[in-house]
């Protein structure tokens, strides 16, 4: 075994990694970007050392960086958990140059699965199925549309050296070809520095399906079962379960043999993922093999009891695979939500800023938590927004489905928007609870999915009155206490009113639909009496309520089933209503512009792509809302744009702009 490793990336698996080699006695030396210098994996490493600016190409991308850490900090190996260099054939033989051992397969493997369209030749050839489509090296835009049109549309397309949905658009049809094309090849040459990409028939409700392989140098290889990774949004899982629903032991070795057989075809070494796309009728084709650790493989961790990142390590250390095929086993099933800083009301878009407020579940047997922040931490720009995994375990699907409610029930986060109602959402949708899933499940069901629930419960207004009450009350405290009278009526809030008894002191919150008006009044005893529409209840001073968490004006109220957001309506406030003609296009989150498809002068339809922000790794289009005409761009190729900022003036006259100030 290793006396010491450097772990090359960031975030959860970073502190992950550090978490395996700590039970192992494997000392660890973590790196980190401008943007990380306080950031959770660098606190649980050993040691830790900057590499450079926040930006990936300059930090986490920046191979020759790490590696002279490694060699200064005298490390053995090199972990490169996922995304970044995991995946880069180069780094891998520049560890070896450098006498490290990259904990990782041989690098000649990963050349062999880098590129998309070669793995698939290889795999034709190793007798694995494979998706029908293009995967040649004519990558004129000419020859792919003709190729496109061949197929039939819809149709995929993939950044050849891609993975994690980058770089992966869908044309439904010829017209829409060439923009879903330019944008692909964009995002693969931001994220992967290669814009070649392949063309395969796009399959409408498909399953995917993923078989996790090992392999050791004494030429061992086996498979761990398989993971359902069919819930997706913008070609990226959102959970993953373990094993796949409805999958017959036959289907299981088949898929397996195949896996296994990939893996021998190229001489893999390590842990490695094979991904096939399957149809509902049970045939499966290969779609890629991720030569690295996947995001999701807690959930083959919890239904197997063995530690992947100790299998690396001691396949990396020239030990054989702890475990051959017959000693392998599946023990109940296990589910992963995958807890984005986003927001699903508005596209899926990422969401940046500090973390106010973070309370995940308790871990135990059952329950797992992956994650690299913490309360406190902000979320940036430079990276993948994902905030957390959460893992349940159960001695079935069903079991593991209520576990994690439950455990999703239990997380609070503010300060950025998190998709962790929509998961709760999607996991008690009957679509889900069946087993019946496919990739386009999100999609068919979105309007259910993204519904916003009007009607707050009378608990989370009650909640948040109390807490209200008790926030005036403390400050009422302290200015008594720091007055010169501090027994002077004017400092009390116990609802006194001259001539009366029956004063109570109003709150009002804006739950979006409408203004909510929340009465307190406290008793002798410390209870307090708290009213509103259509519901009236004593609250004891010791009963358990829902925690209430303040941020600015808004309201956050957390309990079991209960998860939402008011607007504390302060009385002394006022509305500025200031309504405008003609539009402002702003830019729906901090990124640089990649493409500017218009100029000033332009006519334009409605939904035309007029400007493209990247951020997060991802594209985002802002397009024209009508038919209309562009009267200004205020951006250029390159510049960042910070959220809010106007892009775009679109001359219209649909855009109201209302501001509230106080």
């Amino acid at each position: 075994m290793f006396r010491k490793i450097l772990i090359a990336n960031r975030g959860e698996i970073a502190c992950r990694i550090a978490r395996t080699a700590r039970r192992l006695g494997v000392h660890t030396v973590g790196v980190y970007s401008d943007a990380d210098a306080h950031a959770l994996h660098v606190e649980l490493c050993d040691e830790a050392h900057r590499i450079g600016p926040p930006a990936p190409r300059e930090s986490y991308l920046n191979g020759d960086a790490i590696i002279a850490v490694a060699k200064r900090a005298g490390a053995e190996a090199i972990h490169p958990g996922y995304g970044f260099l995991s995946e880069n054939e180069s780094f891998a033989k520049a560890c070896i140059d450098a006498r490290l051992v990259f904990i990782g397969p041989p690098p000649a493997a990963i050349a062999a699965m880098g590129s998309k369209s070669a793995a698939k030749a290889i795999m034709e050839a190793a007798g694995v199925p494979v998706v029908p489509g293009y995967h040649g090296d004519d990558q004129h835009d000419a020859l792919l549309a003709r190729e496109a049109k061949r197929m039939g549309f819809p149709v995929l397309i993939k950044a050849t050296a891609g993975g994690g949905g980058k770089g992966m658009k869908v044309a439904t049809d010829a017209s829409g070809f060439a923009a879903a094309l330019a944008s692909a090849r964009r995002e693969a040459a931001a994220s992967f520095g290669d814009d070649r990409v392949l063309l395969e028939r796009y399959l409408t409700a498909p399953r995917h399906i993923e078989i996790q392989v090992f392999a050791d140098t004494q030429g061992h290889v086996v498979h761990l079962f398989e993971r359902d990774c069919s819930v997706q949004r913008r070609h990226q899982k959102v959970l993953e379960e373990a094993p796949a629903p409805r999958m017959t032991d036959a289907r299981r070795r088949e898929m397996g043999d195949a896996a296994i057989a990939a893996a021998r075809a190229i001489g893999y070494v390590g842990a490695g993922t094979v991904e096939f796309i399957a149809e509902q009728n049970g045939a499966f084709y290969f779609m890629e093999m991720n030569t690295r650790l996947q995001v999701e493989h807690p959930v083959t961790e919890m239904i197997t009891g063995q530690d992947l990142v100790e299998w690396q390590l001691r396949v990396a250390a020239g030990e054989p695979l702890p475990e051959l095929q017959p000693a392998l086993a599946i023990r109940g099933h296990a589910i992963e939500a995958r807890i984005y800083a986003e927001d699903p009301q508005r596209g899926f878009l990422p969401s940046i800023g500090c973390i106010a407020h973070w309370r995940m579940p308790e871990a135990s047997a059952d329950v797992r938590v992956d994650t690299g922040f913490r309360e406190g931490d902000h979320v940036t720009p430079y990276y993948d927004p994902m905030l957390a995994k959460l893992i349940a375990w159960g001695a079935d699907r069903e079991r593991a489905r209520e576990t994690l409610l439950r455990a999703l029930s239990a997380c609070e986060v503010t300060g950025v928007a998190t998709n962790i109602a929509f998961l709760e959402r999607v996991v008690t949708h009957e679509a889900f609870a069946s087993g019946r899933v496919d990739t386009s499940l999100i999609d068919r069901h979105r309007e259910a999915l993204l519904e916003r629930k009007v009607e707050v419960p009378a608990t989370a207004l009650i909640a948040a009155a109390v807490a209200e009450y008790r926030a005036a009350e403390a400050s009422a405290r302290t200015i008594a206490n720091e007055s010169s009278d501090r027994w002077s009526p004017w400092h009390t809030t116990d609802a006194w009113w001259n001539g009366t008894t029956t004063h109570r002191l109003s709150f009002s919150f804006d739950d979006g639909a409408r203004e909510e008006v929340v009465a307190v009044k406290p008793a002798p005893d410390g209870s307090l009496d708290v009213r509103g529409d259509g519901f009236a209840e004593i609250v004891s001073p010791d009963a358990p309520l829902a925690t209430v968490v303040r941020d600015g004006d808004v309201r956050h109220v957390f309990a079991p089933g209960v998860r939402v957001r008011l607007a504390y309506v302060d009385p002394l406030a006022h509305v500025d209503v200031d309504v405008e003609h003609g539009g402002r296009l702003t830019a729906p989150m901090s990124g640089t512009i990649v493409a500017v498809l218009v100029k000033p002068g332009d006519e334009v339809e409605k939904g035309a792509t007029l400007v493209v922000l990247e951020a997060m790794k991802m594209e985002h289009a802002i397009v024209a809302p009508a038919a209309g005409r562009v009267s200004a761009v205020h951006f250029a190729v390159g510049d960042r744009a910070s959220e809010g900022a106007d892009v775009v003036d679109f001359d219209d006259d649909q855009v109201t702009t209302v501001r509230r100030e106080g």
